[in-house]
């Protein structure tokens, strides 16, 4: 069975920075693009970075370009979100997902369970 574990997250405030962790079981991120995406309360899920299988070169978001991180660890069995100056985000909830976008990762249907980051300013 293909699963998304999730660590990480927390409060964080601004000027500071926040790991996010997600852990494949029963496969390898080699094959798959993983996607990580916030949603906040009352607002739509937003994807805000993209970590293909072909290369370690990761898609942003524009609104947190600059600032987010995203990387894969050597054995391609864990993904990282690093957040940086958090100020600009909202309180969210944080999802590592198999797909880019929102309909590929709908239909994959593996989702990491996601994860809480509290901005406080």
């Amino acid at each position: 069975e293909m699963q998304l574990v999730q660590s990480g997250g927390g409060l964080v405030q601004a000027g500071e920075s926040l790991t996010l962790s997600c852990a494949a079981s029963g496969f390898s991120f080699d094959e798959f693009a993983i996607g990580w995406f916030r949603q906040a309360p009352g607002k739509q899920r937003e994807a805000v970075s993209c970590l293909s299988y072909s290369n370690d070169y990761p898609d942003y978001a524009q609104s947190v370009k600059g600032r987010f991180t995203a990387s894969k660890d050597n054995a391609k069995t864990t993904v990282v979100l690093q957040i940086r100056n958090p100020k600009p985000d909202p309180t969210a909830l944080y999802y590592c997902a198999l797909g880019c976008s929102e309909a590929p990762a709908a239909a994959s249907g593996v989702w990491g369970q996601g994860t809480q980051v509290t901005v406080s300013s």
